[in-house]
């Protein structure tokens, strides 16, 4: 007994509370945020852009930053010479309309979320989840031509601070047990039939998530001979996670928010 109690007192409780407790995300690195009184539309920004996710509205004659595209290298904050951009702490940018990532305003629409997907993303999330499907959700994720660093950081989603089982939420090597795939990856041409079988293997109804630049438009590597520019071109997708990669947290809130169309 008192090994155990020595123990407890030497190794605390690190798990987070996260969704029912608010992260501290003053040290994360969020998204770009262009700054349109600083802006002299100098397009330095935009033609140094890796994944040229940088574009200029026509009309109103000022930048935009495609979420979807970015990769949220930070470069565009080193190098604006009027200190115009900025990268803020924000996190939580999953969306259902991946036109809701082209631009700030549209970001901060869609997070007006409903009263039944706040109870998902910010109540008891394992009584939910129960009451969804009667038992715990089962995720299969499937790599479609990744660099792994979105899969890291759902191998994260495991380990003990994350500790994703904690909400009623399992990872399983068959997509006929699950529920919900989540996509990492630009989906090679190689990957294509792979994604489109595992899709038709999961039984109905199932949600479709994308994680990452890649897996929502390609990201750096659209357009390129052998990779495709998203998922969403082969199987319909139900949300979009933005990030290159993007953090566990903001995965653990794209899932969470998904289930508000079960």
């Amino acid at each position: 007994m008192f090994k155990t109690i020595k123990k407890l007192i030497k190794y605390p409780r690190v798990t987070q509370d996260y969704p029912k407790k608010p992260v501290n995300s003053s040290l994360f690195i969020g998204k770009p945020v262009i700054d349109k009184d600083k802006c002299t539309c100098c397009t330095e920004c935009s033609l140094r852009c890796p994944s040229k996710a940088i574009y200029r509205d026509k009309a109103l004659n000022i930048p935009y930053i495609d979420l979807g595209e970015c990769v949220f290298c930070s470069l565009c904050e080193e190098i604006c010479p009027e200190g115009a951009i900025k990268m803020d702490t924000s996190f939580e940018l999953a969306v259902r309309d991946k036109n809701a990532l082209r631009g700030d305003t549209i970001i901060l629409e869609d997070k007006d979320i409903t009263e039944e997907e706040y109870e998902i993303v910010c109540g008891d999330v394992k009584k939910k989840i129960a009451k969804l499907f009667g038992r715990s959700l089962n995720i299969r994720e499937v790599d479609a031509g990744s660099c792994n660093g979105c899969d890291y950081e759902i191998n994260s989603l495991s380990n003990p601070f994350n500790d994703i089982e904690r909400l009623g939420i399992h990872f399983v090597a068959s997509p006929r047990h699950a529920d919900m795939l989540l996509v990492t990856g630009t989906l090679t041409k190689n990957m294509e039939l792979a994604l489109l079988k595992t899709y038709n293997a999961t039984p109905d109804p199932k949600l479709v998530v994308a994680v990452g630049a890649c897996a929502i438009s390609g990201g750096i590597f659209r357009e390129a001979y052998a990779a495709g520019n998203g998922i969403a071109s082969v199987i319909p997708v139900d949300v979009f996670i933005p990030g290159c990669p993007p953090r566990p947290q903001a995965i653990i809130y794209g899932i969470l928010k998904a289930l508000s169309k079960v």
